[in-house]
């Protein structure tokens, strides 16, 4: 399986290509290409990057003991 460290990075990279995906998608519009493919494209990275932030969020339960954690709040 997957460290947690790997799959934060992968949902890293995966963020940046769903936004050139998107700007894909609208210099298609504007030249007035059909974009049914590229808004597929689209719709199974976000698919993936729903996954990975499901493995994330597990790994994140699987390496702590269970108990939600709240951050410290800074003062000064």
């Amino acid at each position: 399986m997957r460290d947690l460290s790997f799959i934060r990075a992968e949902i890293d990279r995966m963020r940046v290509q769903v936004g050139r995906q998107r700007r894909e998608i609208v210099q298609l519009q504007r030249a007035g290409v059909a974009t049914e493919a590229a808004k597929a494209l689209l719709e199974r990275m976000l698919m993936t990057l729903d996954d990975l932030r499901d493995q994330r969020e597990r790994l994140k339960l699987e390496n702590s003991d269970g108990v939600p954690r709240r951050r410290a709040a800074r003062h000064g």
